[in-house]
C-alpha cells in the first residue's frame, strides 16, 4: 500500500477515527514505519481530534438496539420475499447486505450521538496543562474549557491505596487559593463538572493530590502532590 501525499491527510484522519477496516489499518501501520510524512500526518490528526475524543464517552450498542435493527431488516426482507425466492440458492447477497446494513446503521447511530454531544459544547479548550511527576515525566493532561467543565486524561497508571482517592485542583489566583475540580474515583481519565471559576489563564497551576476517600475534608489540598503543571493557551 502506497499512500500519495495528496491522500495522506485523509487516510490519517480515517485511521485515527477508526473508519478503516482491519486490513487497511494494518497497511497504514506498516507503511507508517517507513514513511515519516505519514507518521507526522497521523500525529497531527490525533492532536486535532483529541478534544473530540475527550468530549465523547464510549457507548456500546445495547442488545435491544441490535434486536430492533435486526427486526427492521427482517421486515424489509419479508416485503421483498417474492423476488427473494427467485434468487439462486447460493446467492448470499441478501446476507451481505444485511450484515453491512447492520454495521453501517449502528456506526451511524453511535457517530451521530457522539458528534451531537460534541457540537452542543465548545470543544476548544481555553488552556491545556501537562502534569508532570517529580522526575519531570508527563503523567496527565488537563483541558479546561472555562464552561464549568474540564477533561483530564491520565498518561500513566497511578497506585492509589485503599481508602484514598485522587483529587484534581487548580489555582485561579492567589486570592481564591486552590479550588477542587473534582475527584478521580476510578483512577482513570474523566470529564469533570467543575465549579464556576474565572477564565483560565496562561501559566495557571493544575495538580493532582492524594486525598482521603471522598476528597479533602478542608476544601484545600491536604495530601501529597502526585503531579502538577502550568497551563498554556493553545495556539
Amino acid at each position: 500500500m502506497t499512500i500519495s501525499r495528496d491522500d495522506m491527510a485523509r487516510v490519517a484522519d480515517e485511521y485515527v477515527l477508526g473508519l478503516l477496516d482491519d486490513d487497511e489499518s494494518r497497511r497504514v501501520e506498516t507503511e507508517s514505519h517507513q514513511n515519516e510524512n505519514l507518521r507526522d500526518a497521523i500525529a497531527t490528526s490525533r492532536e486535532r481530534f483529541l478534544p473530540l475524543d475527550l468530549s465523547v464517552e464510549e457507548v456500546l450498542p445495547s442488545t435491544s438496539l441490535w434486536q430492533r435493527i435486526d427486526a427492521d431488516l427482517r421486515g424489509t426482507q419479508e416485503q421483498r420475499e417474492a423476488p427473494a425466492r427467485l434468487a439462486p440458492s447460493n446467492d448470499n447477497r441478501v446476507h451481505v447486505w444485511k450484515r453491512t446494513a447492520v454495521v453501517s446503521l449502528a456506526a451511524s447511530l453511535l457517530l451521530t450521538a457522539g458528534l451531537g454531544w460534541s457540537l452542543m459544547r465548545n470543544v476548544d479548550p481555553v488552556v491545556i496543562a501537562i502534569l508532570l511527576n517529580d522526575a519531570g515525566e508527563p503523567q496527565a493532561i488537563v483541558e479546561d474549557f472555562s464552561n464549568e467543565q474540564a477533561s483530564i486524561r491520565l498518561l500513566a497508571d497511578f497506585t492509589v491505596p485503599e481508602g484514598k482517592t485522587m483529587q484534581v485542583w487548580t489555582l485561579p489566583n492567589r486570592e481564591m487559593g486552590p479550588v477542587s475540580l473534582g475527584l478521580l474515583n476510578e483512577h482513570r481519565s474523566a470529564k469533570l463538572a467543575t465549579p464556576s471559576l474565572p477564565k483560565p489563564q496562561d501559566k495557571q497551576l493544575y495538580e493532582i493530590t492524594l486525598e482521603q476517600a471522598g476528597g479533602s475534608p478542608t476544601g484545600r489540598p491536604t495530601g501529597p502532590i502526585l503531579v502538577k503543571g502550568l497551563a498554556k493557551i493553545p495556539l
